[in-house]
C-alpha cells in the first residue's frame, strides 16, 4: 500500500520508536518568539543543558510588540521585559533573531515562508498553535508547549505519538468573492471544532491545487481550529515557484535536487486515510462567524441556526445575537485586517482593490496591520498604503496586533469587530470584545459600509 504525504514526511524523521509506544521525531526547524520561549530557556539554564542545534532555530518578536512607534521603547512593562528577554537569550546562545527594527521582523508564521525558511518535507515546530500554517508547503508543522520547546532546545527532537490521517477534498470552482478564508471557515462550520482531534489533515482537490501559496497558508493556519494537530497541502509547481529565489531558499543545483525530492512527497494513488471528507466548491459562500468558536459559522446569506443547548445559548448571549437572526445590516465599529492568517500581501491587495476610490464609514475604526516588515514595504511600493490612508484606514507596523489581547491593539468591551484573524473566543480581542471572523474582502466591505453586507450582490465586487 502507498503512503500519504504525512506518512512520507513523518517516517523520514523518526529517530527511534519506543516499543509499543511513541516515537522520537527529529525537528528540522524550531521557530520561537517572545511569549513561550523564556520559560524554556530558563529550564535549560537551571539544568545546565546547552542548546543542541542553535542553527536550526529562528526567533522573532511578534505577539507583544506595539504596532505604532516601534522605534521607541515599548511602553507596556511586561511586553518590554519579554522582548528584552528574548533578545538577551538569543544573544547569549547565538540564535538568529529578527527583533524590532530588523528588516525581517514580523509574525513568526509570515516571515518563515517569505524568507524561504519553510520548505517541503520538513518538520517544524513553534510554541504557538498556528504553526500549522507552514503545512501549506507539504511540511509537518505544529504548535508545542513550553516544556516541549525546552525538549527541542536540548535535543532537536520530540517524543510523540503519530497522529491519524484525514483527507479533506474540495473539488469544483469557487464562486466570485469566495476566498481561502471562506473555504476553511466553511469546512470548520461543516465538521465542527473537534472533528480533527487526533488527526493530521491533508487538503486535496481542485480548490487547493488552484490556490496560491498565500491562500494555502490561510487554510492550513486554521486547521488547529477544527482540533487537528496540523494541516498539509502537497507541494507542486506553485510551491516550488514561490520558494525559488527566497532569501534562505536553496539555489542552483541544490534547488534542483531539492525539487526532485519534493516531487516525491505527494500522496501515492493507492494510499489510504483513516478518515475522508468531500465538499463541493460551488456550495461555499463568503462566511461569517456568529459565536464564540470558529465552528459557529454561517454563509453570509444564511441565518443563525436555532439550536437548543446551553453552550450555544451562552455563546449567543455573549455575542448579543438571537437564534434565527441574519447578520446582514449589523452595525460594526471595528475592522481588523491582519494576523498570521491574513496579513500577507495578497490579503492587502484584495482589500485595497475593493476599497480603492471609496471611504470607510464614519463609525468604523479600521486597522491594517502587515504581517512583516517585508509586507509593509510591499504595501508602500505597490501604492496600497495611499489607497488605505485616503480611504481613512489606519496602516500600522507589523505584529500580531488585534488578533489577541496581548498588546495595545484591543477591541473595547461590547464592540463588534469583523476580523481576519483565526479565533473568536470570549475576550480574545479584549475583555468583552465580540469577534466575527471573515475574509479580507468581507472585512474591507464591512469597513466601507459600516455594517455587514453581502458584497457579492454589489456591482463593484473586485476579485
Amino acid at each position: 500500500m502507498g503512503k500519504t504525504l504525512f506518512d512520507k514526511v513523518w517516517d523520514s524523521h523518526v529517530v527511534d520508536t519506543i516499543k509499543d509506544g511513541p516515537q522520537i521525531l527529529y525537528i528540522d526547524k524550531h521557530l520561537i518568539h517572545e511569549v513561550t520561549s523564556p520559560q524554556a530557556f530558563a529550564e535549560l539554564e537551571q539544568r545546565n543543558i546547552p542548546i543542541f542545534r542553535k542553527e536550526q532555530i529562528v526567533a522573532t518578536a511578534d505577539h507583544n510588540v506595539p504596532t505604532k512607534d516601534q522605534h521607541l521603547p515599548i511602553q507596556d512593562v511586561l511586553s518590554r521585559k519579554q522582548v528584552a528577554q528574548l533578545t538577551k537569550n538569543c544573544t547569549k546562545h547565538g540564535i538568529t533573531l529578527y527583533g524590532l527594527g530588523h528588516q525581517y521582523q514580523g509574525i513568526v508564521h509570515v516571515i518563515a515562508p517569505e524568507l524561504g525558511i519553510t520548505q517541503p518535507g520538513m518538520t517544524m515546530v513553534c510554541g504557538d498553535s498556528h504553526t500549522s500554517t507552514h503545512g501549506a508547503f507539504g511540511t509537518i508543522a505544529f504548535g508545542i508547549g513550553t516544556s516541549q520547546v525546552a525538549q527541542v532546545f536540548a535535543s532537536q527532537c520530540l517524543l510523540l505519538t503519530k497522529p491519524k490521517s484525514m483527507r479533506i477534498t474540495v473539488d469544483g470552482t469557487l464562486k466570485e468573492g469566495v476566498l481561502p478564508k471562506d473555504v476553511i471557515l466553511y469546512i470548520i462550520a461543516k465538521l465542527g471544532t473537534n472533528s480533527g482531534t487526533g488527526y493530521f489533515v491533508e487538503y486535496a482537490g481542485d480548490v487547493f491545487e488552484n490556490m496560491t501559496m498565500e491562500g494555502r497558508m490561510t487554510v492550513c493556519n486554521m486547521s488547529i481550529e477544527m482540533g487537528a494537530r496540523g494541516g498539509m497541502i502537497a507541494p507542486d509547481e506553485t510551491t516550488f515557484s514561490y520558494i525559488k529565489g527566497k532569501e534562505f531558499a536553496p539555489s542552483g543545483r541544490d534547488y534542483e535536487e531539492k525539487v526532485a525530492y519534493w516531487k516525491t512527497l505527494p500522496t501515492d494513488a493507492d494510499a489510504s486515510f483513516d478518515k475522508e471528507y468531500h465538499f463541493d466548491a460551488s456550495d461555499i459562500e463568503p462566511m461569517l462567524t456568529y459565536g464564540t468558536n470558529p465552528g459557529m459559522g454561517i454563509k453570509v446569506s444564511e441565518h443563525i441556526p436555532e439550536l437548543d443547548n446551553a453552550s450555544f445559548e451562552k455563546s449567543l448571549e455573549y455575542m448579543g445575537f438571537e437564534k434565527g437572526e441574519s447578520l446582514l445590516g449589523k452595525q460594526i465599529n471595528y475592522v481588523f485586517i491582519g494576523s498570521c492568517t491574513n496579513s500577507r500581501i495578497e490579503d492587502f491587495r484584495v482589500a485595497a482593490n475593493y476599497i480603492k476610490g471609496k471611504q470607510k464609514a464614519p463609525n468604523v475604526n479600521a486597522l491594517i496591520v502587515p504581517g512583516s516588515q517585508q509586507v509593509a514595504q510591499q504595501i508602500i511600493q505597490e501604492g496600497l498604503a495611499s489607497v488605505f490612508e485616503e480611504a481613512g484606514f489606519e496602516l500600522r507596523q507589523p505584529g500580531c496586533s488585534a488578533c489577541l489581547a496581548m498588546n495595545d491593539d484591543k477591541i473595547p468591551p461590547g464592540e463588534y469587530c469583523v476580523s481576519t484573524s483565526n479565533r473568536n473566543f470570549e475576550g480574545r480581542q479584549g475583555q468583552g470584545a465580540r469577534t466575527i471572523l471573515a475574509s479580507p474582502l468581507m472585512a474591507a466591505a464591512t469597513a466601507v459600509e459600516g455594517k455587514i453586507v453581502d458584497f457579492t450582490k454589489k456591482s463593484e465586487l473586485v476579485h
